[in-house]
């Protein structure tokens, strides 16, 4: 017999021939190399460090009073009307809508707003439309969301009131994003 064949147990197949032999061990062999080098490339798995009791928030009581987080104060112009926007989304959620302008908007409404030193609105008009029922949506949503945050330091001494205007960008569905927190196109 050769050096690579061997006797077969009664019942049991018939031993390989010598190539064949040779062939499969050869396969075998790369296989098992590719298999090596293929789990190379991966990381073992991550664990997460276990929780502490220390990073778990504490839930309040029901007898205490939980303040909303509290704003930065404005340190410019752009950073008031940036809390204006967040103002304004915050009072009329279900007309505005979020994710990508549409590349054609259904209306753009300009709306400038004097506001007095204390958040008030001292006046409130319309200075670019061309739909009337976006411009009764976004003066609505203006007045909704007043008291507006005070101007502080933004505005000067001897004026009275502090104008800002904001632009609204509406889709189909006559739902709005500010242009102020609109993504960037």
């Amino acid at each position: 017999m050769g050096r690579f064949q061997h006797r077969a147990a009664p019942g049991l197949a018939a031993p390989l021939p010598a190539r064949a032999y040779v062939r499969l061990c050869a396969a075998l062999c790369a296989l098992s190399g590719t298999l090596l080098l293929a789990s190379c490339g991966k990381e073992p798995p991550r664990r997460e460090p276990p929780v502490k009791a220390a990073d778990i928030p504490r839930t309040p009581l029901p007898t205490e009073q939980v303040l909303p987080a509290a704003r930065p104060p404005a340190n410019n112009l752009d950073d008031y009307k940036r809390l204006l926007a967040h103002k304004i989304n915050e009072a009329t959620p279900a007309a505005t809508f979020t994710g990508a302008i549409p590349p054609l908007l259904t209306s753009i409404v300009v709306v400038e707003v004097k506001i007095e030193r204390d958040g008030g609105i001292a006046s409130l008009r319309v200075v670019r439309s061309r739909d009337q029922k976006a411009s009764g949506i976004a003066l609505a949503a203006m007045r909704s969301a007043a008291p507006y945050p005070r101007p502080g330091k933004l505005m000067p001494a001897h004026h009275k009131t502090f104008d800002v205007s904001e632009t609204f960008l509406f889709n189909k569905d006559y739902r709005f994003q500010l242009r102020t927190l609109a993504p960037v196109q």
